[in-house]
């Protein structure tokens, strides 16, 4: 149905493959729904989302309201009379006066496995939690948080090392691939869509920078976890003493890349190697081997070098 009059909702980089995806198969919105720009990077100037910047280079239509729920706002989409609206990760709640809008509802784009990691985090929440696979739901949209019934779903495995930013890409990528292939059956009703099951449902709240503190008084592997989950965004950390000077101004450092190590015994938060082979912390149970790291300020760099920057042995972290 490439004559179907969509709205396309979504604001970053992974609504941005969803989006393109549309686009490539002859799928044009007839106008794009995005957040606000927002202050980004050092100089915290105004920077437009990756959805709009794609759109505009289109020419498509962008709209840019802070909320959903003012009448004006409705009203504009009513205006468009759409056939139905497609949602990735936009960061809005769709109120109910919006979700009535088009005529063949309203279909999301969500990183899980439904009802798996219904929320704002689906891909974080997933390696924290250890699993081994997630994938993509096509989900009808109600006025639940991700409650609405599934048209399909495709299942990935995550790697080992996997991180946040690698799954992320992964799924954007097959995200877009399988709305594309998908659409036209969803709105020739050709897909029957599934209730979910509520009562096998979690939940991946929004992250907060204080959840990606390292806690020694945690095992070494869910730590491991934290910091592939927390990789790009916002970056796993911790903090460590200065030299005396410094006594009263620990140092934050971030950790990009650790694995987790068996029999070590020391403390929790301990440092008890520093070389080539890594920084090695105690843990409540074994111990993390910090691999690449960056001191405020500085790039990130490997152990090796990080341990010319700073001698950590003997230490204790926080």
């Amino acid at each position: 149905m490439k004559d179907a009059r969509v709205i396309f909702a979504g604001t970053p980089e992974f609504a941005r493959a969803s989006l393109s995806a549309l686009v490539d198969s002859g799928v044009i919105p007839i106008a794009v729904l995005t957040q606000p720009d927002r202050p980004a990077g050092r100089g915290k100037h105004l920077t437009a989302s990756p959805v709009k910047r794609y759109a505009e280079e289109l020419g498509i239509s962008v709209m840019q309201p802070a909320t959903l729920r003012e009448a004006h706002v409705v009203a504009e989409l009513q205006a468009l009379r759409p056939d139905v609206m497609i949602v990735a990760a936009y960061g809005l709640i769709l109120p109910q006066s919006v979700l009535d809008i088009p005529v063949r509802g309203c279909i999301n784009v969500h990183a899980s496995l439904l009802p798996r990691w219904r929320g704002a985090a689906p891909i974080q929440a997933a390696i924290l939690a250890g699993d081994k696979t997630t994938g993509i739901s096509l989900m009808s949209m109600t006025a639940g948080l991700d409650c609405g019934p599934v048209f399909v779903s495709r299942q990935i495995e995550i790697g080992d090392d996997e991180t946040a930013g690698s799954l992320h890409d992964r799924l954007a990528k097959l995200g877009g691939d399988m709305l594309a292939a998908n659409l036209d059956d969803i709105l020739e009703s050709r897909i029957n869509a599934v209730p979910q099951d509520d009562a096998a449902a979690s939940y991946a709240g929004k992250i907060q920078k204080q959840d990606a503190k390292l806690e020694w008084s945690r095992s070494a592997s869910e730590l491991e976890r934290q910091v592939r989950a927390y990789n790009p965004v916002p970056g796993a950390f911790f903090f460590a003493p200065g030299d005396d000077t410094e006594a009263d101004h620990p140092l934050r450092i971030k950790c990009w890349h650790a694995k987790s190590i068996k029999d070590v015994d020391a403390a929790a938060g301990t440092v008890v190697a520093s070389g080539p082979e890594g920084v090695v912390v105690a843990c409540a149970s074994g111990a993390l081997r910090l691999l690449e790291l960056q001191l405020p300020g500085k790039r990130r760099v490997k152990a090796r070098e990080f341990a010319e920057q700073l001698d950590l042995v003997g230490r204790v972290l926080s």
